[in-house]
């Protein structure tokens, strides 16, 4: 394998392919064809800011089209860069291809720092941005289907939508050109949780092994455990509410772009977030001490540590110093291939990014499925569920003589809503995906970790969709 790079976040995430791909048994240039970005579309357009125009540098990654659309979301970051969208798009085809979803990777991106506009100035960029993209063919249902990343949210894939709709006029499924918009414009309910979620859904999994539990000194089950999270924004802040309220787990330590806090008697994420939107820092919350530096929370000893913010976060020079007994990956490449090396070392167990941070691809997903046929989840078969359940509780009442309260009917009987399909469909997504993981971890002599494991199970599934096209025999 050729070990050609950019270096960096994208190195990184190349020498991690490259250490499968020895697994795998898959010709060199199969692999070489998967490795690739297949298309890079770099920008620069002008938007008026204030009385001044502004150049405006953004790309737009096509990962693999080995199945099409491609998909990925689309940040905003003044630290945005080619590499950086290569290497998210990358890590996209694999995520997709783990969590079993018919995408291919993309990914985009917008160098800019959204503090710094106005909600009017963003629209406009926003709205050019996606003007970029329908020129040049980048985005549509069948195409590519962007999603929020870093800096966006679903006010922005509003109106990305809007601007769609407006070009292509008439075209039935232009709704599903883009995932991650409001419920009340074609989204669907549960998306804004999903990613948080996915990692709950994930971790839960992931403890429930005893044997695996045992190896890093844990007993199984989430209850009680400690969580540092590194980043309260919609990830951090929907892992830690999600673990805390269905898991049981206790937050321990919260860092933001203003600082870190620690309390050992735990951390209400709800309470802190109110906190933050009342005095705009998470700093002083009742109940905690602030730490000297915002990396501090990464070296804390805690059970769970979650990166939930950017990429290399846990480098060669802080890896000795960490000291969780589990790692999950929230963010994408938050830990350098080098620094895996000695996290690994130390039998720290790391959950790969491609995929505990899949559950918001998996049910951006559902939201495409939706936006196609039209018709949002459980409307067909909820009230006949209803009935055929309530049916079965009467017979069940009458056989026995003994007859239930209307509260505990009500619980028995209810039929699925659009949002307990969908958690029930991303938890069952995150399960089947982490049980293919440990499958090859522990079956495929030489993988000894998941995110090996995790590439391994990707490239195999890429690999046969390219040899069913027939470009590889």
């Amino acid at each position: 394998m050729s070990n050609n790079s950019n270096g960096g976040f994208l190195d990184s995430v190349n020498k991690n392919f490259d250490k499968a791909a020895r697994f795998t048994g898959l010709p060199k240039g199969l692999l070489e064809q998967i490795r690739v970005c297949n298309s890079v579309y770099k920008m620069q357009f002008p938007v008026k800011v204030g009385n001044e125009y502004q150049v405006i540098e953004a790309y737009r990654v096509q990962h693999s089209h080995h199945r099409l659309p491609t998909k990925g979301g689309i940040r905003y970051s003044s630290k945005v860069n080619q590499e950086e969208v290569m290497a998210l798009a990358t890590l996209m085809t694999y995520k997709c291809a783990i969590v079993d979803v018919p995408f291919g990777g993309a990914k985009g991106g917008v160098k800019i720092s959204p503090r710094n506009y106005t909600t009017a100035q963003l629209q406009k960029i926003t709205r050019r941005y996606t003007t970029e993209l329908i020129r040049k063919n980048f985005i549509g249902p069948g195409m590519d289907v962007p999603a929020p990343d870093y800096g966006t949210g679903s006010r922005e894939m509003a109106w990305i939508l809007d601007t769609y709709a407006t070009f292509k006029g008439g075209e039935i499924d232009a709704s599903g050109c883009v995932t991650g918009k409001p419920v009340n414009q074609s989204g669907i309910n549960g998306r804004t949780e999903a990613t948080g979620r996915g990692v709950f859904y994930a971790l839960k999994e992931a403890v429930s092994y005893k044997d695996d539990m045992k190896k890093i000194g844990l007993e199984p089950g989430l209850e009680g455990k400690t969580m540092a999270i590194q980043g309260l924004g919609n990830v951090g802040y929907h892992t830690g509410v999600i673990s805390q309220d269905e898991g049981g787990v206790k937050i321990v330590s919260v860092a933001e772009y203003e600082g870190a806090i620690y309390g050992k008697d735990g951390i209400d994420i709800k309470k802190l977030h109110k906190f933050r939107k009342e005095t705009g820092s998470i700093v002083g919350f009742p109940g905690t001490k602030k730490l000297k530096s915002r990396k501090d929370v990464l070296e804390l000893d805690c059970d769970i540590l979650v990166p939930a913010a950017l990429e290399n976060q846990i480098r060669v020079s802080n890896a000795p110093k960490v000291k969780a007994k589990i790692i999950a990956e929230a963010a994408n490449g938050p830990i350098t291939a080098d620094a895996e090396e000695i996290l690994l070392k130390k039998g720290i167990m790391v959950i790969p990014d491609m995929y505990i941070n899949a559950g918001g691809v998996t049910v951006s997903y559902f939201e495409w499925l939706k936006n196609l046929s039209h018709m949002r989840f459980g409307r067909m078969e909820k009230r006949f569920n209803q009935k055929t359940y309530n049916n079965l509780v009467s017979l069940v009442e009458r056989e026995t003589g003994r007859s239930i309260n209307v509260r505990e009917r009500e619980v028995i009987t209810r039929g699925a809503d659009e949002i307990d399909l969908v958690r029930s469909g991303l938890e069952e997504t995150m399960i089947n995906a982490y049980q293919q993981i440990r499958e090859v971890l522990k079956r495929k002599k030489g993988v000894d970790d998941l995110r090996t494991a995790a590439f391994v199970s990707a490239l195999r599934k890429v690999s046969s969709d390219y040899m069913a096209l027939g470009i590889f025999p």
